[in-house]
């Protein structure tokens, strides 16, 4: 069967074709455009458009049997997500696989989440069978802060004091691939989550640990942080990721011990921890 993986180039996406690969399924994956076919093995299909042009996104999902539904952070969000759905509909599509957020419910008005709530619903009344998996802040994020934590030693990421649980990208991959290819997951939602609750100082001692030398957390000033990526990112998306951190720093995205035993359960396995993800991310840098 053809599983088809839109948001193929980003974080979780990379690994969701790797690991559909690794179970010897034929993935095709849609992109904007030709420069990206390098980036995958010659045995991944191969399909250019954009969700945002209906006719030329729409042939993408002709033949496929599974669709990982997976749109970037974008004011077109809910737009794309739609348009995926509708065409994984008139493509007589039988499972779809959405990547949401964890208790996504609880704070609808980042906008970002709120985009995904939407999406779910559509989902329930797509009549396609589908899988939600909601996932907590991706370990994978830290990535972003490696700079400041290796020149300047601190960790820059507001994530506050009431913790995440926060959780690998490789774990969402994985959970992807099973639901992508085994019976029994129609219509459950799975929170994505990692075994331990990480606050910002938390996440700074591990990495100072990981690269062994000393790392702070930066703290958790908003303003100053929305003036530091003020420069390098739009103003839409600093906006959303404010909202989102104050969430964070006031309730905090923590998981219940049923969400970890569920998680653990699926992948037969326990989840991935972060001291793990900066390990193995301080030896692949090193010569």
């Amino acid at each position: 069967m053809t599983i088809l993986v839109l948001g193929a180039t980003g974080t979780v996406g990379t690994h969701v074709v790797r690991k559909l690969l690794s179970r010897n399924e034929t993935v095709r994956v849609l992109s904007r455009g030709e420069t990206a076919r390098q980036s995958f093995p010659d045995a991944v299909e191969f399909a250019v458009g954009d969700l945002l042009d209906p006719a030329a996104a729409a042939r993408a999902f002709d033949g496929a049997h599974a669709v990982f539904l997976l749109n970037a952070v974008s004011p077109t969000e809910s737009h794309e997500a739609l348009a995926a759905l509708n065409h994984a509909r008139d493509a007589g599509v039988s499972r779809i696989v959405y990547l949401s957020v964890h208790k996504v419910d609880n704070a609808p008005t980042i906008p970002h989440w709120g985009a995904k709530v939407g999406v779910e619903a559509a989902l329930a009344r797509s009549r396609i069978p589908f899988t939600v998996l909601r996932a907590n802040h991706f370990f994978q994020n830290d990535l972003w802060a490696e700079q400041a934590m290796l020149t300047h030693g601190i960790y820059n990421q507001p994530i506050g004091g009431v913790g995440l649980s926060r959780v690998d990208a490789h774990d969402i991959a994985e959970a992807a691939a099973i639901t992508l290819t085994t019976p029994g997951h129609e219509g459950k939602f799975y929170d994505l989550v990692g075994p331990e609750v990480l606050t910002g100082d938390s996440t700074a001692a591990i990495w100072s640990r990981a690269f062994g030398r000393p790392i702070r957390y930066a703290g958790d000033d908003l303003i100053a942080w929305q003036r530091a990526n003020a420069g390098h990112l739009p103003p839409w998306m600093v906006f959303d990721l404010v909202k989102m951190h104050e969430y964070f720093q006031r309730d905090g995205l923590i998981a219940s011990p049923e969400a970890i035993a569920t998680l653990t359960r699926l992948l037969g396995r326990p989840p991935r921890s972060l001291a793990q993800f900066a390990a193995e991310t301080t030896r692949a840098r090193q010569p």
